[in-house]
């Protein structure tokens, strides 16, 4: 009871005393700086242009000469901000799409046998690792080759070969960062042919593919249109890459799975359907939702990745309409795409559901930029619908596609393409021409690249090693202990 009554005065008087000693010191602290303020030295230009000093008043203390520091304009601080903005974005949109490796990972290896996980998991880290290098050594230069092939089919800058060019004062864009954007757009293309062909392709098959394609295929695609290229000018519009990373991708993957032949027991002698069922449809759920994210670095970030001007209301505005427009055309492919599996087979097929919500991303990239919200409901409602039809499609022709990247990336790629005709006011002309060029182009240097392993007896495992497993024929591993447990040998 004493220490109540003795606190409060207590409290005071240390507040008091506060308050004196914060006085005092306030009053030698404006002692110190008068002098400092008396010392001030006005520049003032003489008539040859030299700044004259003028003494304002007489200290007593000696002081430096005064350094005069150029201050940057508005216009220059202006530049700056955008420069750093400009960048951040895409290199965190960069690192996005990087992201959806681990997706496209994920969602191959839940759709597929558990004996075929370390080797759909080396493929899908080699074909970053492989392809990454091989942009830079040779693709980059093939991508972006200069105004002196506009308008061309193939050029090369020689300069990017194995280099980055210097950053230009000027430039909102920089280089470094723009490579590892484009870099990344060029793995994703490289790792959709990984599903289409999984459970039988030998693993240094597929890193000779995945090379041509990074070095080769995909930079040539892009250069059509982002470097320059014909489709350039004749007003192609594919914004992020419906055609020139998805089609590639997923044309190529046809390819390759037309000449491999489908997996051992896929269909019967007499062309009966067996479906072979994925080992952890949790995987492919989780994988989803990582391409999902990893699509706001695709998309969104497409609208920073050629900044001619300073960023100002219209292209956070774009940004915000192209993020909204993507999550849009993914949750109708996902719902039709449910809906439409639910009437035809009684039953709502969740891995249906999946790829539908990747239709619909697909469908939205080429146009996003370009369609309102309502429309992009519309675009990603008929991927879903197209990924079905196409599934059906491929099975009956005992097309053997054991996630579906064709009818996903492939069909939706190309939709998506037509989208921007029908819905986005692009000329339909150069749409129609740049999609069937896309296709021609990825299917035809592919078919022809594998058709190639093939006769060289560089294609396809055996039958013992595909009955067996890739993981252990191709990698000398089980990705499960439980495997090696039940009896699994390695060899």
């Amino acid at each position: 009871m004493i220490q109540s009554y003795r606190a409060p005065w207590l409290i005071t008087a240390l507040l008091v005393g506060m308050l004196g000693v914060g006085m005092s010191l306030a009053s030698v602290a404006s002692a110190q700086e008068e002098p400092a303020a008396t010392a001030e030295v006005i520049e003032a230009p003489d008539a040859g242009g030299d700044a004259v000093a003028e003494e304002v008043a007489p200290v007593e203390a000696t002081t430096e000469e005064a350094v005069p520091v150029e201050a940057a304009t508005a216009e220059e601080a202006v530049a700056e901000v955008n420069f750093a903005l400009v960048n951040t974005i895409l290199l965190i949109s960069a690192v996005l799409v990087i992201l959806m490796q681990a997706g496209f990972a994920l969602v191959e290896v839940g759709l597929n046998s558990s004996k075929n996980t370390v080797n759909i998991l080396a493929k899908n880290l080699l074909d970053f690792g492989l392809g990454v290098i091989l942009f830079f050594g040779v693709g980059y230069g093939l991508m972006y080759p200069g105004a002196d092939y506009a308008g061309g089919y193939f050029g090369f800058d020689s300069t990017r070969l194995f280099a980055i060019p210097e950053w230009s004062e000027g430039s909102y864009l920089h280089p470094q960062i723009d490579f590892l954007f484009q870099a990344a757009f060029a793995a994703t293309a490289a790792t959709i042919v990984s599903g289409a062909v999984a459970g039988r392709l030998k693993f240094g098959a597929y890193l000779v593919y995945t090379a041509v394609l990074t070095a080769f295929v995909y930079p040539i695609s892009g250069f059509w249109k982002w470097g320059g290229g014909f489709l350039a000018e004749m007003g192609f519009w594919d914004f992020a890459g419906s055609g020139i990373v998805h089609m590639v991708g997923g044309f190529a993957g046809l390819a390759g799975a037309i000449v491999l032949g489908p997996r051992i027991g896929r269909y019967t002698s007499d062309g009966k359907s067996v479906p072979i069922p994925g080992h952890n449809v949790t995987f492919t759920t989780l994988g989803v939702f990582l391409l999902l994210i990893g699509w706001y670095g695709f998309n969104p970030g497409s609208q920073f990745g050629a900044p001619t001007a300073a960023l100002g209301y219209a292209d956070i505005a774009a940004y915000g309409l192209i993020a909204t427009n993507t999550t849009l055309a993914a949750c109708a492919g996902a719902v039709i795409a449910l809906l439409a599996a639910w009437a035809m087979f009684g039953k709502p097929d969740l891995t249906m559901a999946l790829n539908g919500m990747l239709g619909g991303l697909v469908g939205i990239t080429a146009n996003c930029d370009c369609v309102n919200n309502i429309e992009s409901i519309v675009i990603g409602a008929v991927a879903g619908v197209l990924v079905l039809a196409a599934v059906i499609i491929l099975d009956k022709l005992k097309i053997d596609d054991p996630v579906g990247a064709f009818p996903v990336h492939g069909v939706c790629g190309a939709w998506g393409l037509i989208g921007c005709a029908a819905f986005g006011g692009k000329p339909w002309d150069a749409q129609l021409i740049g999609t069937l060029a896309y296709a021609a182009w990825a299917f035809g240097t592919m078919f022809i690249l594998f058709n190639a392993l093939k006769a060289v007896g560089f294609l396809r495992v055996s039958s013992e090693e595909e009955t067996m497993g890739l993981d252990v024929s191709e990698h000398g591993m089980h990705a499960y202990p439980s495997d090696a447990i039940a009896g699994g040998a390695i060899h």
